[in-house]
C-alpha cells in the first residue's frame, strides 16, 4: 500500500510538515511512504531575490515527482504553502498537467488529503484546503482531512494550525516561525489517518 506525500515548500515550512505527513503514515503496517515535490518554476534568481535558496538546498534530496508516476500511490497526501487563499503556484501548475490521468480515470478511487501555510493565523489556510479539493474531487479522489479525534485543532490556549480540513502551520510575516509541535502532531495524525484509510481500501 503506498502513500505519497507530494507537495512545494519554498522556505522549508511545508517540508518539515510533509516529513511529519511521513512519519505517520509509516505508523500504519505495509505503508510504503515516500516524499516528492513538485517541480519549481521560479529561477535561481528570482528565489536568491526571495531568501530561499538556502531552504531550497536543504531539500535538494526529495526527488521531482513526475506526473505520471501519481496512479502509483494508493493515497496522496499533497502540502502547498498559501497564495491569496489558494494553492502556490508551482503545486497549480503540476495539478494542471494531470489532464491525461483524468481523462484516464486513472486518480478514481484513491485518497487524497491535502495540508497547508500560511504567514499569517488567517491567511487563507482553510480556503486552499477547501478549493484544493475540488481539483481532487474532478480526478475521483476520496477526500481525508484532519478529524477532531485530533483534539489538538480545538486548543485556545495557543496560536495554532490545524481544521477539519486539514493540519496547517502558521510560518509569520517573514518565515521567523517554525511549526510547532502542536501543528506538527496534526501533521502526523494526518498522515496515519490517511494511511489506515487507504490500507482499509486496499483489502
Amino acid at each position: 500500500m503506498k502513500v505519497y506525500v507530494v507537495y512545494y515548500s519554498m522556505y522549508g515550512h511545508i517540508h518539515a510538515m510533509a516529513q511529519a505527513v511521513a512519519d505517520g503514515a509509516r505508523e500504519v503496517a505495509g505503508a510504503e511512504v515516500s516524499l516528492f515535490r513538485v517541480p519549481e518554476t521560479l529561477t535561481a534568481e528570482v528565489l536568491g531575490l526571495m531568501g530561499a535558496v538556502e531552504a531550497q538546498k536543504a531539500m535538494a534530496h526529495v526527488p521531482i515527482i513526475k506526473v505520471d508516476q501519481l496512479p502509483e500511490a494508493d493515497a496522496i497526501i499533497f502540502g502547498t504553502p498559501t497564495r491569496f487563499g489558494n494553492m502556490c503556484g508551482q503545486m497549480r501548475q503540476f495539478l494542471d498537467a494531470t489532464g491525461q490521468l483524468w481523462a484516464q480515470g486513472a486518480l478514481i478511487g484513491k485518497v487524497g488529503s491535502v495540508f497547508a501555510s500560511s504567514a499569517t493565523q488567517h491567511g487563507g489556510q482553510e480556503s486552499t484546503i477547501l478549493s484544493f479539493h475540488t481539483t481532487l474531487l474532478h480526478q475521483g479522489m476520496l477526500i481525508a482531512g484532519l478529524p477532531y479525534s485530533f483534539a489538538g485543532q480545538m486548543r485556545i490556549d495557543e496560536i495554532t494550525g490545524g481544521s477539519p480540513y486539514g493540519a496547517s502551520t502558521i510560518a509569520g510575516g517573514k518565515g521567523e516561525r517554525a511549526p510547532s509541535e502542536n501543528e506538527l502532531a496534526a501533521a502526523r495524525f494526518q498522515g496515519r489517518h490517511v494511511a489506515e484509510i487507504a490500507a482499509r481500501l486496499a483489502r
